[in-house]
């Protein structure tokens, strides 16, 4: 699947089905990658860490989850690109695992969380292979605990390892974990929250209208002021900026 990059952010393009058909087909192999479900806050801090965009460069995968992304690919490319958000790859991808009979391991989470997950895939998915799930200490664990976990999940043999962590935490996890972990690795943040019933996801047509992010400020505006505030207008920013030089001069895009 190729990438095309907005501002030096690269992101994976093409139709919807064809994610869901790279992440299967990667998970049956057994193979030790990473996909990035990014947004406009991840791009942000890609942007502000090149660290950190080099642990994006290096993802098997790059969905675009926000709208705005979608709507950055148009403007500077023309293309019409799916929305590939994680609150929607989420259960098609458990619903997929569960018809390939292709086990599953979760990493990440509160334990109430995970409690809530394992009652929620027994209702609705009773014939999804869990491997196991694994809530992680709040302190930065030491060497010998991380290959605990190593060895937990490899001897578990899951073909996905959903990550629940929340950017940009996952992410940089994931792309430590990159070769010692035999399984396709992804990063769902908060989707799974939404997916088992313990946040509310906003309705269609905000979704539609790229308000999504409005909504979950509604729910929790001392926490996501800063991060839209901020994120939101620069990226504006940059997006301004970019289609002024586009005006201007010849486009200088990146194709990976």
């Amino acid at each position: 699947m190729r990438k095309l990059t907005i501002f030096n952010f690269p992101v994976s393009v093409g139709k919807y089905q064809d994610y869901l058909d790279d992440i299967i087909s990667s998970a049956v192999s057994r193979t030790s990658k990473y996909i990035y479900v990014a947004n406009v806050h991840m791009l942000i801090e890609a942007y502000m860490s090149k660290s950190f965009l080099e642990k994006v460069y290096n993802a098997f995968m790059v969905t675009p989850d926000g709208k705005p992304l979608t709507w950055a690919l148009k403007l500077l490319y023309g293309i019409k690109q799916d929305r590939v958000a994680g609150m929607d790859i989420l259960p098609a991808l458990l619903d997929r695992a569960e018809k390939s009979k292709l086990p599953v391991f979760i990493y990440g989470g509160t334990g109430s969380l995970l409690e809530r997950t394992g009652e929620y895939i027994r209702q609705h998915y009773p014939g999804l292979l869990v491997s196991g799930m694994y809530s992680p200490p709040f302190h930065e664990p030491t060497p010998e605990e991380e290959s605990r976990v190593i060895e937990q999940i490899n001897n578990a043999a899951p073909g996905i390892v959903f990550t629940v962590l929340g950017c940009p935490k996952q992410e940089k996890w994931m792309a430590s974990m990159q070769g010692r972990i035999h399984s396709v690795m992804i990063g769902i943040g908060g989707a799974l929250s939404v997916l088992v019933g313990i946040q509310k996801r906003a309705p269609k047509w905000m979704q539609d209208a790229s308000l999504e992010w409005f909504f979950r400020f509604c729910l929790e505006p001392r926490r996501l002021f800063k991060r839209y505030a901020v994120t939101n207008s620069f990226f504006l920013y940059l997006l301004s900026k970019e289609l002024l030089k586009m005006a201007l001069f010849e486009p200088a895009f990146v194709i990976t």
